[in-house]
């Protein structure tokens, strides 16, 4: 009988030491699980960090690119007009320098 109650308890410690084993090693395990996920979401976050960033600096030179497009089409315009109003722009500028001059002749003899 004592032999039984022997056996017995010394089962009873090996599983309780095998128990204890198993829980260290389960901690270790989800120590190094936790270490791992922390490294892959900071990698991850870095790699979104210059996803951003890239995206951001395409969007900058393609609007640079619009903003010059659009800035030389308005000086082509601009261009256009101009010759295409040459002739009324010329005449326009006649007009008011003959009205200032016959103004300022108004004014002197009086």
């Amino acid at each position: 009988m004592k032999q039984i109650i022997k056996e017995v308890l010394e089962a009873e410690q090996r599983v309780s030491t095998t128990i204890g084993q198993a829980r260290e090693r389960a901690s270790e395990i989800r120590l190094r699980a936790e270490e791992e996920t922390a490294k892959k979401v900071g990698d991850a976050k870095q790699k979104a960090r210059q996803i951003i960033q890239d995206a951001v600096e395409a969007a900058k030179k393609q609007a640079e690119h619009i903003r010059e497009e659009k800035l030389k089409d308005a000086e082509q315009r601009q261009d256009a007009f101009r010759s295409s109003h040459k002739d009324a722009i010329e005449g326009l500028a006649d007009r008011i320098c003959r009205i200032i001059l016959t103004t300022e002749g108004e004014t002197d003899d009086k």
